[in-house]
This record gives C-alpha cells, sequence and structure tokens, in this order.
C-alpha cells in the first residue's frame, strides 16, 4: 500500500495534475520554438509568380483584417484549435463587408455558406477549426457576439465555420474545441504577424502526407495596377503529388498518392496522402461587389493546383473572399440606394494573378512551418527542409 497516498492523498493529485500540465507546457513551448526557427517558403527563396508580398506577407497585409487562434493540445491524443479571420476591427453585423464563397468539392462543412451566396456579405467573423467541432464554434461565436454589448438588439445572425479533418493526430470524436477556445481566439484576433504551421486551426492537420497546417501570404499589386493588396489565409489538409514551383518534390521524396499502386512497393507516406480538404480565406482592399468576389475566390484554386493537389474526392476545397474597401460595405437595416465603388471586370485580372501566387505561397508556408507533430493514430512528419532544398536546388527552383 502507498503510504504517501493514505497520507497526503489530495497533494499528491494536486502534484500529478500540476507536474502534467508543466509538462504540457514545456512540450507546447518546445513545438513552438520549433517551429519558429523553420523557414518560411521565401526564407529559402521559394517565391511564386512576379508581384511582391506586402510587408508582413500575411493575410494582415491588407489593412484591417486581424487574425486570432487558439491551440488546443491535451495529453497524447488532442491535436486541434481554431482559427478566425475577422476583416475589420468594427461592428462586423451592423457594417458588414461583401463576401462571396467558391466551391470547388464540396464535401465538407462550411456553415454560413447558404447566407453569403444569397446576400453576398459576411456578418461575422470566419472560423476555421476540426470537422466534428464546427457547430460548437458556431454556437460559441453566436453567445459570445450576442454578448457584446452592441449586439443586444440582434436577433439573427450568420456564423461562418469551416473546418478540415484532423482526425489522424486528433481523437476528433471527443470534439476538443470548446467555448473558451473560440472566446480566446476571438479576443486575441490582431493585426500582425499570423503564427502559421502546427497552430490554430492548423495544429493537427496534414498535407500531402507531411504535417501541414495554417499558412499565409500576400501580394501588393504595382501602383500602375491599382496598388491593391490580396492576402490569403490556409487551414491545408489535403493530398496529391507535391510540387513546389514545378519540382517534383513529392515524387523525389518518395511520398504522394498512389505511389504503392504505381511502384508497386509499399507506401512510405501516411496512411492516406491523397483525402482531406482545405479551406482558403482571401482578403483584399479592392472595391469589388461579392459577384467579383466570387471571380476573385474561384481563382484560387488555380494557386492550390499549383502545389500538386488533383482534388481528390475526400477532399473538400472551400475558398471565402471579401473585400476590406470602405466604399463597399453594406450598413445593417439600410433600404434606401446607396453608392459604392466597384472595380469594372477589366480590372479583375492582376487581383486573379494574384490570389493565384498568395494561395500557392500561402500553402508553401504551412508545410515548411509546421513541426513534427504526435498523436492519436500516429506522427505527422515535417516536411524536410535540408532534401527539399536540395531536390528545388537540382530542378532550379529557388530564387538566389
Amino acid at each position: 500500500m502507498n503510504i504517501l497516498s493514505i497520507a497526503v492523498p489530495r497533494c499528491t493529485t494536486y502534484f500529478i495534475r500540476a507536474l502534467a500540465l508543466s509538462l504540457l507546457v514545456t512540450l507546447m513551448a518546445r513545438e513552438s520554438t520549433a517551429q519558429d526557427e523553420r523557414p518560411r517558403a521565401r526564407d529559402i527563396g521559394v517565391a511564386p509568380g512576379i508581384f511582391q508580398p506586402g510587408q508582413l506577407n500575411a493575410i494582415t497585409d491588407v489593412a484591417g483584417v486581424l487574425v486570432g487562434q487558439a491551440t488546443v493540445w491535451e495529453g497524447d491524443s488532442i491535436r486541434s484549435g481554431v482559427t478566425v479571420i475577422v476583416p475589420h476591427g468594427g461592428n462586423l453585423y451592423e457594417e458588414r463587408v461583401p463576401a462571396a464563397v467558391h466551391v470547388a468539392n464540396a464535401l465538407g462543412k462550411l456553415i454560413g455558406s447558404t447566407q453569403i451566396e444569397e446576400l453576398g456579405e459576411l456578418e461575422t467573423p470566419i472560423a476555421l477549426t476540426c470537422t466534428l467541432c464546427v457547430w460548437q464554434v458556431a454556437d460559441a461565436m453566436v453567445e459570445y457576439l450576442l454578448g457584446r454589448p452592441d449586439m443586444d438588439s440582434v436577433r439573427s445572425i450568420n456564423p461562418v465555420v469551416g473546418e478540415t479533418n484532423d482526425g489522424f493526430l486528433n481523437d476528433i470524436r471527443t470534439r476538443p474545441v470548446r467555448r473558451d477556445h473560440v472566446v480566446e481566439a476571438l479576443q486575441s484576433a490582431r493585426s500582425g504577424p499570423v503564427a502559421e504551421g502546427a497552430v490554430g486551426a492548423g495544429t493537427g492537420t496534414r498535407a500531402f502526407g507531411w504535417k501541414g497546417g495554417i499558412g499565409t501570404s500576400s501580394r501588393v499589386l504595382p501602383d500602375g495596377l491599382g496598388g491593391w493588396r490580396v492576402g490569403v489565409l490556409v487551414q491545408s489538409n489535403f493530398g496529391g503529388v507535391l510540387q513546389i514551383l514545378g519540382a517534383p518534390v513529392g515524387i523525389e521524396l518518395g511520398r504522394y498518392i498512389y505511389r504503392d499502386q504505381v511502384e508497386t512497393v509499399d507506401s512510405a507516406g501516411a496512411d492516406d496522402p491523397g483525402d482531406g480538404s482545405i479551406m482558403i480565406v482571401v482578403a483584399t482592399d479592392a472595391p469589388l461587389s461579392h459577384r467579383n468576389l466570387k471571380r476573385l475566390a474561384a481563382r484560387a484554386i488555380h494557386g492550390l493546383a499549383r502545389t500538386g493537389s488533383s482534388g481528390s474526392n475526400g477532399s473538400g476545397d472551400f475558398v471565402i473572399a471579401f473585400s476590406t474597401a470602405a466604399s463597399v460595405r453594406r450598413m445593417e437595416g439600410a433600404r434606401t440606394p446607396a453608392t459604392v465603388d466597384d472595380l469594372p471586370n477589366d480590372g479583375m485580372s492582376p487581383l486573379f494573378q494574384a490570389v493565384v501566387e498568395a494561395t500557392e505561397e500561402a500553402i508553401y508556408n504551412s508545410l515548411f512551418k509546421a513541426v513534427t507533430v504526435s498523436g492519436h493514430r500516429g506522427t505527422a512528419e515535417a516536411l524536410p527542409i535540408d532534401k527539399t532544398i536540395e531536390i528545388l536546388s537540382e530542378h532550379g527552383a529557388v530564387r538566389r
């Protein structure tokens, strides 16, 4: 019989809990440090396209956009989280932004998409999370927003929540993302640098058989093309045959969809590097109608395709695009005509190019920044940086 457990059971219990919490915090700190030390794509010369990024090379380069995240890392089986994107810092319900949704493959859940399609506007932040967590995240966001003093007369609200399935690393059936995580993400939303990799809604995701996660990038058009900004944030959890700037990285590393059938050898990758999903959020300060935002959202899929995705049956591929331009916002309850700016169709092509480039680079960043993570059903290895650089160099894909 354990004498200590008889003499001081309560102290022992508290000690064990405190020790477990301390170890968990230490582990998360180590993961965060390792992630900070990994390069972004552009740091090693992977710079897709012709346009330059903004100062942060992030969706927050679009003025007014805020990002908040909460990482849910518990024990050895919970690896999940929530990421929120806020179009502006005011009352979004009263001062709505035009928005649109493009669906490349609808195998997924995107709460609130039908009202965006009908009205062409966004009235809440956008939240990203795990597949079985979308409903409680939506409920928590509604409760939080209705609790604001400036929302006391609201009788209907349209929360927008997207997801990818992190069920390999995360014990997803426990639905671990709770109200306090959503509140943490909303209250921490701010401008500035955005954490990438295994963080927030990207904590438990995988891409191309490697560890995926949150990634972001931006582009600034030259003044002669309008000077507009486009920012993209992704939650990568999909697969295919990874290519980076055209270099066959997935093939060279021996990890790609259908490898065992093609090569007639056992697959070196995780259980299936082909299925999964991706959520893509696009922000711009160009004054666009919801119609042209839908066209812009559709072009983000071109950036996704450049990375090697073939949009498999099990990959839910969704894009949400919105404009932050003050001149196109819609006031809640307005019933009289309003004069708004509207970039004409012939001015859209540079924005199309920008969103393709930013989407491609955001996906690369989600891979480069993510660290190896072990969880519920196994381990998702980080993309090996040194080997990837060698492959890119051999194929002349990096810029000096």
